[in-house]
């Protein structure tokens, strides 16, 4: 009887293995918001065909063990006719926790998973904020923010690549 394996105190481990690792959101809020209508109501004598641009980028920081704010801005502005009909400015932010992961899993969550799902809040200012210039609502569309982070990744990768070949090619032999 003593080739028996406790079976017990190996599901136990897999289990304690499990609830390390964990990723939560414990609180989101607005950061910074700032909208601007220069032209109205001027505007509102012009077809309404606006040129739209969307500038997006997040950033994280640690600010307790396992808690780390992440801030997701988005810039959204409009031109007619080369006039500015509106700049919507977002920052929304969150806390999250984050324990028992490697730091390129880390990495990951912070850079793909966190900004996520701070996303839907800003669809919603930012679309709250338009509705209330007496212009119609816009709907940000869905983004992939698995696929911007991996791409900003193979950025990187090539970058520090191209970095290395450069160094190894302009080393002199004396």
């Amino acid at each position: 009887m003593t080739d028996q394996v406790d079976t017990n105190s190996e599901a136990a481990a897999g289990t304690e293995e499990q609830q390390a690792a964990q990723f939560a959101i414990q609180k989101i809020y607005v950061k910074d918001i700032s909208f601007e209508a220069p032209n109205l109501p001027e505007m509102f004598n012009i077809e309404y065909k606006p040129q739209v641009k969307m500038e997006m980028n997040s950033k994280s920081r640690q600010v307790a063990d396992d808690r780390f704010e992440v801030v997701l801005s988005v810039t959204l502005s409009a031109e007619i006719e080369e006039k500015t009909a509106f700049l919507a400015e977002v920052q929304q932010a969150g806390l999250f926790f984050v324990q028992g992961f490697n730091d390129q899993q880390k990495h990951q969550l912070l850079g793909a998973a966190a900004p996520e799902s701070l996303y839907p809040y800003v669809r919603e200012a930012i679309s709250s904020l338009i509705g209330k210039t007496g212009f119609p609502a816009i709907q940000l569309a869905p983004v992939n923010f698995m696929g911007l982070y991996m791409e900003r990744m193979r950025q990187a990768q090539a970058e520090a690549e191209g970095a290395s070949a450069a160094e190894a090619g302009s080393e002199t032999v004396q």
